[in-house]
C-alpha cells in the first residue's frame, strides 16, 4: 500500500523507516548528478552527486539505517550531520512524492 506524504505529519521519520523510490519516477543520470522526472505530478527535480548516491541506495535497500551505514563508510562525514541531512533529504522526497514508506 502507497501512502501519501501527508499521511506522515505526525510520524518521525527516523533512520528504522524503510524507505523506497516510487514506481511513478524515472531517472536520468548525468556526469554523476541525477534528473528525477515524478510521471504523477510532471515535475522535474535535481539530485547532486550525494543525493543521487543516496537515491541508488534507496533502490538497493529500503532500509535507511543501511543507507546510513553505507553513507559513513563511503563519505568522511560527521555521524549527527549525515543523519540530519539524510533524514531531511528524505523528508523532501517523501513531500514531493519522489519515495514511500515500505
Amino acid at each position: 500500500m502507497e501512502h501519501k506524504w501527508s499521511e506522515y505529519w505526525n510520524m518521525k521519520i527516523d533512520l528504522s523507516c524503510q524507505i523506497r523510490p516510487s514506481d511513478d519516477v524515472l531517472l536520468q543520470e548525468v556526469g554523476g548528478e541525477a534528473v528525477l522526472l515524478d510521471l504523477a505530478s510532471e515535475c522535474y527535480f535535481g539530485l547532486e552527486a550525494v543525493g543521487t548516491r543516496i537515491w541508488e541506495l534507496l533502490q538497493q535497500n529500503s532500509s535507511l539505517q543501511q543507507t546510513y551505514d553505507c553513507l559513513r563508510a563511503e563519505y568522511d562525514v560527521e555521524p549527527d550531520r549525515l543523519r540530519t541531512d539524510l533524514l531531511a533529504l528524505v523528508e523532501q522526497m517523501l513531500e514531493a512524492g519522489l519515495v514511500r514508506v515500505a
